[in-house]
């Protein structure tokens, strides 16, 4: 966890962050985004509370000198007001308002059936705000093939590698920077997914092309010297990359590929080997499911929506397809 969200952090919140991570096994990255949810929170119930003066602007609230009894204390209530005022005066969207309400109810979780520092959850029935189902955004096959021919880069071999690594296999930006070397069997490789689980996924021959031909340049020395012996991964300094260094890698062959301004990101090239996956190569959506780590199926449902291409080659499947209209027949003169 951020040292420095550490030392802002009341002891409650401390207890609840350092359980998160060791004890649930969340990412940092995660931990971080309760800590700025939770402290939201909490600047709202001490200004609600009036323990702010007034010419303190909310950034600069620090939370460490709340009290248990702050959190104790509110009810469902100042939940539903807290998302309402962020959503009026912070512009916080039905996602962003529903991460808060992610944050808070698992601290009251924590509180009440963890520590035993509450006997009632206030916040039990808070409800999460409706999500607006939006198709995934992802790559045709034709796009991914020009991505893939568009890699020209520094490290062109690095670069291919890790495009090859997302639309084939569909892992996570974490779980691609995460991989060590040793983490590659024969044509298996194991990821460390979310909540440190671990899954096999296995290497197609152009994965194993692509780790191949990267390592070769790699182990030569020639792009880089390698400073950490674990990683597969290297930034120009030899160490592991990093998530905004992936990221910087796929805009660039991105806007190589003509490609850009799409809203493609590391993420969205993951919902693209799974589209390409099931609409192209008819995986079962249960395979898919074990394949991109998701613990239910319903989150891999996302997947199985259909294409323009497929609605318009199911209307062409209609028995009635070639059915025509009847000829008009000429209308008989009238009679005088």
């Amino acid at each position: 966890m951020n040292k420095d969200h550490l030392n802002d952090c009341p002891e409650f919140l401390q207890d609840f962050l350092f359980y998160m991570e060791t004890i649930k096994g969340r990412s940092p990255r995660t931990v971080d985004g309760y800590y700025v949810d939770l402290r939201s929170f909490i600047r709202f119930l001490m200004i609600d509370n009036g323990l702010v003066s007034d010419d303190v602007d909310y950034k600069d609230i620090k939370i460490r000198s709340a009290t248990f009894d702050l959190i104790k204390n509110a009810t469902r209530t100042d939940a539903m007001r807290f998302l309402s005022e962020f959503q009026r005066n912070h512009d916080n969207d039905a996602k962003a308002r529903s991460r808060k309400v992610s944050a808070i109810r698992s601290f009251y979780k924590y509180l009440t059936v963890s520590s035993g520092k509450l006997s009632e959850n206030p916040m039990l029935n808070l409800e999460t705000p409706k999500l607006k189902k939006a198709l995934p955004k992802y790559l045709t096959l034709e796009q991914s093939l020009e991505l893939l021919s568009h890699v020209e880069t520094n490290f062109t071999e690095r670069d291919f590698c890790i495009i090859t690594l997302f639309l084939n296999c569909g892992m996570r930006v974490s779980e691609l920077c995460g991989i060590n070397v040793h983490d590659i069997r024969d044509n298996q490789l194991k990821l460390l997914g979310k909540g440190n689980k671990e899954r096999i996924v296995y290497l197609n021959n152009s994965c194993l092309n692509a780790i191949e031909s990267y390592l070769s340049v790699l182990n030569s020395g020639e792009k880089v010297k390698r400073v950490d012996k674990n990683a597969l991964f290297l930034n120009r300094f030899g160490k592991r990359i990093s998530t905004r260094g992936v990221e910087q890698i796929v805009e660039h062959c991105l806007k190589e590929a003509g490609l850009d301004g799409m809203g493609i990101s590391p993420h969205k090239l993951r919902h693209t080997a799974a589209t390409l996956l099931y609409q192209d190569a008819g995986v079962d959506i249960r395979v898919l499911k074990e394949l991109l780590g998701h613990e239910s199926l319903s989150t891999t449902e996302i997947y199985t929506h259909v294409s323009n291409k497929q609605i318009e080659d199911a209307s062409n499947k209609s028995p009635l397809k070639n059915v025509k209209p009847p000829k008009r027949k000429p209308k008989e003169p009238a009679e005088e």
